[in-house]
């Protein structure tokens, strides 16, 4: 080595020697004697790292102090695990991507699942997007309630640095990829014909979210609640039901909001036999939307419309096949 010019000098495997600068990249380190060469070289005072490398931090820590620096204040925050509560691996392929994740739901969502618990393992894969997303404007419409005490315990107000925007036209991810489901679209002009008539003021100019919120539902209704649906039809009982309720969607001014109409599917429910009002929705979900889960009724239906409802209601009761 010419500690003079900064060089080493070593023998290339034809035999020759050659002499190369340690600065400019020529060459690297072991990582973990390069990660604490970045620390002391570049001052970091700030690093994040897994719960698998505490070791490692501990290791370029005192190689830091070595080289004469101070080893950088540290956050250590859990691993992520699949849907089965096993450590992502790339080797098993058991992970969610960032560009995965983005192609069905905005960065901000990421960021939210990101945000909340960092010191708690957290389960990472596709089910838990529409969740994250609804959890994200949630947030997101609190903030013009909040005054600026409560603004700084609101996730989004970090995520936008204290600038989150605004848009008065907010619906929940899952409403829309029922919305889509019921309607057998990945149109997003379809979906606006509905939305727009249950929210007037809102259009793709005035609801710039949630118009792009409606290309991120269609890719995730394409890509994994269309090819899952499964839809049965109605028992006796449950039939009974449907007609009730369709008698009283009959009854129901074309106005009616979503409480209201959420309000009346429940006391249909409690005039049945069911062994439980949950028994109630999820027959209704299974019918109707071809799925064991599904978004408010009173909400859905006040989206989808009265009438297209009844006219839905009146093909299950009929067994049409709902899928098509």
């Amino acid at each position: 080595r010419n500690l003079d010019a900064g060089t080493i000098v070593y023998q290339d495997e034809d035999g020759s020697m050659v002499e190369v600068p340690v600065t400019g990249g020529h060459c690297k380190l072991q990582w973990k004697a390069d990660w604490a060469m970045r620390w002391a070289a570049l001052q970091v005072d700030y690093e994040m790292s897994g719960k698998d490398l505490i070791d490692s931090v501990k290791l370029s820590g005192k190689i830091c102090r070595i080289l004469g620096g101070s080893p950088p204040a540290g956050f250590t925050y859990e691993l992520f695990l699949d849907e089965n509560g096993e450590k992502i691996s790339k080797s098993k392929g058991n992970g969610l991507t960032v560009v995965e994740w983005l192609r069905y739901a905005p960065p901000e969502s990421l960021a939210l699942f990101m945000y909340q618990k960092p010191k708690t393992a957290k389960r990472l894969f596709f089910d838990i997007i529409p969740r994250n997303v609804d959890d994200y404007f949630s947030h997101l419409a609190s903030t013009e309630k909040q005054d600026d005490a409560t603004l700084l315990d609101n996730p989004v107000w970090h995520i936008h640095q204290g600038h989150p925007p605004h848009e008065k036209a907010h619906l929940s991810f899952n409403i829309l990829l029922n919305l889509a489901s019921v309607c057998h679209t990945e149109d997003k002009a379809v979906l606006w014909h509905f939305i727009s008539r249950y929210r007037p003021d809102a259009s793709a100019e005035t609801a710039p979210l949630l118009d792009k919120l409606l290309e991120f539902a269609i890719n995730y209704y394409r890509d994994f609640v269309k090819p899952t649906k499964q839809y049965r039809k109605a028992n006796e009982e449950e039939a009974n039901a449907l007609k009730d309720l369709h008698a009283m969607l009959t009854t129901l001014p074309a106005d009616a909001n979503a409480e209201t109409i959420q309000t009346q599917v429940y006391e249909v429910g409690k005039r049945h036999p069911f062994p439980e009002l949950k028994a109630w929705f999820k027959a209704l979900y299974e019918i109707l939307l071809g799925q064991s889960q599904g978004p408010r009724m009173g909400s859905f239906i006040a989206l989808y419309g009265l009438e297209e409802s009844r006219a839905l209601i009146e093909r299950a009761i009929s067994g049409d096949d709902l899928s098509v």
